[in-house]
């Protein structure tokens, strides 16, 4: 008969939940989702010259991803919509400094992981966390982060 087995090899997690904090990410279940939702938005962006549609569609996927992980559920258009719009991306008349501040959050991130995890960690959970009517107090809490 076999002894007992105990998770003591150096990988193994000790304790419940996942490992939480900088670079580890908002488990959520179906994120991968998010990312046939931002193809919706593509008809709907306005980006600046320097802006590249795959940084952007993926970068609010991801965020998006993050915000419904945070509500412990998979992402939904909404959760789209108010990272669509707490950038600007789908409003033509976007103030400029949302658009300045968000070329360097975006820039890179469909082709580097470091860039994606920077983004995604950059957000204030609380700025995550508010619904659509208050974007402008979630952006005085991005602005303050930095």
């Amino acid at each position: 008969m076999p002894g007992a087995w105990t998770a003591d090899r150096p990988g193994d997690r000790h304790g419940p939940g996942q490992p939480t904090g900088r670079g580890h990410g908002t488990p959520g279940p179906d994120q991968g989702f998010a990312l046939s939702l931002a193809r919706r938005f593509e008809d709907k962006l306005h980006l600046g010259p320097d802006e590249e549609r795959e940084d952007v569609l993926l970068g609010s996927a991801l965020v998006a991803s993050r915000r419904a992980g945070l509500f412990g559920r998979a992402p939904c258009i909404y959760d789209l919509d108010y990272v669509m719009g707490l950038f600007g991306f789908t409003d033509a008349d976007a103030p400029p400094d949302v658009v300045s501040a968000r070329r360097g959050h975006f820039r890179s991130v469909a082709h580097s992981y470091v860039a994606q995890r920077a983004l995604v960690d950059s957000i204030p959970t609380e700025a995550l966390r508010l619904g659509p009517e208050r974007t402008g107090e979630a952006r005085a809490l991005m602005a303050a982060a930095t």
